[in-house]
Order: C-alpha cells, then structure tokens, then sequence
C-alpha cells in the first residue's frame, strides 16, 4: 500500500480559551477576599479603572462579554439584578495641558499621610488607615527563641552555637539535625554541641530542642519536676504500650496498680507533643461570606456580600482623553484598556449573578436542612442544581468553589450542601453528612471505659433503617478525626 500525501477540509467547531475567557472563568470560581485582591490589583494595572460614586448614573458599557456557560437563561424577577453602575460628572480639564500639577500635588499629594503642613492634623484622621488594618509580622518559634538566647548568659561563641541549632529547628520545635552535623557546622567539638543544645532545650516553649517524642516529653516533665516519677518511666522505656493504652499489660511489668498507670497517663497527657505549633509563620486566614442566606417570614432570602469590593466603571476622564489623543500608538493603549476594563466589570456582575443563582437554587433542596439542621441534609450533586437553574455541572462547580454562605447553621462552604447519600432500609436516600453526625454523636455519648467498636456503631446505625458496612464507618471516623475504640478507651473517669 503506497503512501501519498492528501488535502482535507474539515469543519470543527471549539471554544477558544481567550485571556478574556481565562479571566471570566477565574473570577467565577475565586472567594470573595481572593476577588477584592484581584479587583484592588487591576486598579493598580489598569489607569482607566476607577471606584464608581453612586450618585450620578454611568453609561452603559458596550462591550459584552459571552457566560462561561454559553446562553444563559433568561432573567426572570427573582434573579440578581446588578445594580446601575454610577458615576460623578467630573470636571476635569478639557485637555491635560491645563492641569495645574503643582497645585494637585499641594492640596492633595499628602492625603494618605496626613494633613499638609500648617494644617491641622485631625483633619486628616478619617484618612489615616485603622490601626487594627495595620500590618504587623507573627512572631515566629525562630525569632521567639533567638530572643531569648541573646538575653542568655551564654558566650558569643556559644550563642553562634545555639543559633545554627535554632536555625535547624523544624516547625514543630523538634531539631532533626544531628548533633554532629550541627558541631560540623559550627565549627566546634561535639562536647560543646551537646553542652549547648541541653542550654537550648531549657527555652521556652518547654520541649523545644527536642530530637524524638520522648525526649520532648521528658523535657517538659523535667521542668515540671517530674523527672523521676512513674509518667518519666512510661515515656523513656514504655512509650509503644502507653500508645496502645495496655495500663494493664504496663501495671504488671512495672508491678504498680492500674491507677497509678491512669494518673501517670493523665499527666502525660497534659503534655505537648509538638511545642512549636503555637509560633506557626502561617497567618490566620478569616473566612467573609459570600453570601447571606437569611429566613424573613416564611421564605429564604439571598444576599450577596458586596461590602468592602469597589464598585468599578470606566474612568471619565479617559473617554476624554481617547477622542483628544493625537497618536495611534496612544489611542490603541487606552482602548485596550478601555476593553479589558469593561471585560473585567461584566465578569464581575456575571460571577455575581451566577454566585446568586445557584444560591437560589441550593435553597430549593436543602430548605429542610435549612430550617432544622444536619439531620435533614439531604443527598445533593452539582448535576441537580445545574438541571435547575439550566447552566453547566463545571459552571456550577467553579461558582460553589471558595465560596461561603451566612445560613441560619452558621457558616457554611457552598461544597457542604452537596453531599454523597446511602441507601437505608426503607428505600430512601440518607446524607453520609448526617450519617456522619449520627457517629460523631454517638461516640460522644458513648462510655469511655467502654468505647463502640466500628462494629457496634454500624448495628446499632442499622437499627435506625441505615444500611452501612464497618469498613465505611470506619472510613468516616477517620475523616473525623475520631480515634479508634481501642485508643478512646479511658481507664479513669472523666
């Protein structure tokens, strides 16, 4: 069969993934402090973009930009309908060349930090930022720790020392390095390594320093004065058997009583395994909710969280300056601009209106889950809410991503109230995500001397017309964070 070379035509339809597209599609799927980030930083990039003034209506923008799900349904009464865009008639110069620059900079090149000079300075106090707006740095295990050995009485060489010790220090305070290593890279005898580190494992937090499990509890028990005690004794040679809890296998070979075992227990268990976790460099992330689920009367009530994201149009100013623009090169920048500006607003109330549809729709389903609590979730998947509101499952996907809800069970990521369902008894469907409150509740009412086994929690599920295997509840108890039964069992009260 002779190979030959032939024409074809062949007529194809895809979407194109335009950077216009891109940005559409990520501003769908960012939370709400990620969008107002985003917002603040194309302000920054984009001179034609400005914050709208509410008094005075804008213009409507010409440029259209196409969903991200194709057509979208049509707009019916009940849906999000964007507020009109606003915007002052500022009286700017006809022509730049009459801006008086000097004067702008005179009057209002202070305005951020503070009143001119000779002026009064309370005049200015409503500009100046919060002070609880102001940004300050975490303190640090590294930096908390080399505090205090430069307030130590150690010699410069021996805080050189301590200072590659600190240095070697993982963020939970344990030191992973070997002490040879760290006398290589000081530069010094082993001896003095070791003399140094015992100084360093006497810092706070207690623990600290420390090159195992054991030898970070030991630490602490000694500052506790407990270094000869029965709990030292379990942590330096019994530690496998307080893991499993065996207090009765560890009462016969340390021939002592079980109470003796469970007091010593109790005290360990007072203890901190990882002493660097309260000096964490990653910052406290606050959840803002997207949106406000709230029940006025009878009906469930949706409102989009706009408050603190800047409401945007397209500079005056600019429109001016593109009719008076003397070159192609200038009049080209400014009305790519003026393009990725408007893109950039219509993306927006598009992500808020899909935001607040799907919303909508989320409290069609789970209205019961909505008025009476976990237990009446229902099963949900994101193929039923685009059914519903007639968008894509990946549309519905992107606008419930990082997003979160202020509903009357507090707050909520938009994920929660998509759950996987189980088959009862009965016939009907059941959310593993009140299953799963089912297994948090009983094993909080359970007794503690006599832990449910994953068995036990399984039947007695079953009694309730829940048909779930062992292995899945043990599958969700590890989800949970619940230990298993052998390792909840206490052997004191309390």
């Amino acid at each position: 069969m002779a190979l030959e070379t032939k024409l074809y035509q062949k007529l194809t339809q895809q979407l194109v993934m335009t950077p216009q597209l891109r940005m559409a599609i990520k501003i769908l799927q960012v939370g709400r402090m990620e969008l107002e980030a985003m917002i603040v930083d194309e302000m920054a990039q984009n001179p034609v973009l400005e914050e709208a003034n509410e008094s005075v209506e804008e213009p409507k923008l010409d440029t259209e930009v196409p969903s991200v799900d194709g057509p979208s349904p049509s707009t019916s009464n009940d849906e999000w309908q964007p507020e009109a865009e606003a915007a002052p008639d500022v009286a700017a110069a006809n022509a730049l060349g009459e801006i008086d620059w000097k004067d702008y900079v005179e009057n209002y090149g202070n305005d951020f930090h503070g009143a001119p000079a000779g002026s009064g300075g309370e005049q200015d106090d409503d500009k100046r930022p919060a002070l609880e707006n102001t940004l300050v740095r975490s303190n640090s295990l590294v930096d908390h720790l080399m505090w205090q050995l430069r307030l130590s009485d150690m010699s410069e060489a021996e805080q050189t020392i301590g200072g590659v010790i600190i240095a070697n220090l993982d963020p939970d305070g344990y030191l992973r390095t070997s002490v040879e290593e760290i006398a290589f890279m000081a530069g010094v005898e082993l001896e003095v390594a070791e003399l140094v580190l015992a100084r360093v494992q006497c810092f706070d937090p207690p623990g600290v320093g420390a090159r195992s499990l054991s030898e970070c509890l030991l630490l602490q028990l000694r500052q506790k004065g407990l270094a000869d005690s029965l709990a030292a004794t379990l942590v330096r040679d019994h530690i496998s058997g307080l893991e499993g809890r065996r207090f009765d296998k560890l009462a016969r070979e340390l021939k002592v009583s079980m109470t003796e075992i469970a007091d010593a227990a109790r005290v360990i268990a007072t203890l901190e395994p990882k002493p660097g976790r309260d000096y964490g460099d990653g910052d406290i992330r606050y959840i803002t909710p997207d949106v406000y689920i709230q029940k006025v009367a009878d009906e469930f009530v949706v409102t989009l969280n706009d408050e603190g994201l800047p409401r945007l149009r397209v500079s005056q100013f600019y429109r001016r300056v593109l009719g008076q623009a003397e070159t192609s090169e200038a009049k080209g920048y400014i009305q790519d601009k003026m393009r990725a500006a408007a893109w950039l607003i219509k993306s927006i109330h598009q992500r808020q209106r899909t935001l607040y549809m799907v919303t909508q729709s989320i409290i069609k389903f789970q209205r019961e889950f909505l008025e009476h609590g976990v237990s009446h979730l229902r099963p949900l998947v994101l193929k039923d809410v685009a059914n519903d509101i007639g968008m894509h499952e990946s549309t519905v996907s992107r606008a419930t991503a990082n997003k979160y809800a202020h509903t009357p069970q507090g707050i909520l990521e938009l994920k929660y109230f998509f759950t996987s369902s189980l088959r009862s008894s009965d016939g009907d469907d059941v959310s593993a995500e009140s299953v799963r409150k089912k297994i948090r509740e009983m094993i909080t009412a359970e007794d503690p001397k006599r832990p449910y086994s994953d068995q036990c929690i399984a039947e007695r599920l079953a009694k309730e017309n829940i048909d779930i295997a062992r292995r899945t509840v043990a599958k969700y108890r590890e989800l949970m964070g619940i230990l298993p039964s052998s390792k909840r069992k206490q052997f004191f009260g309390g």
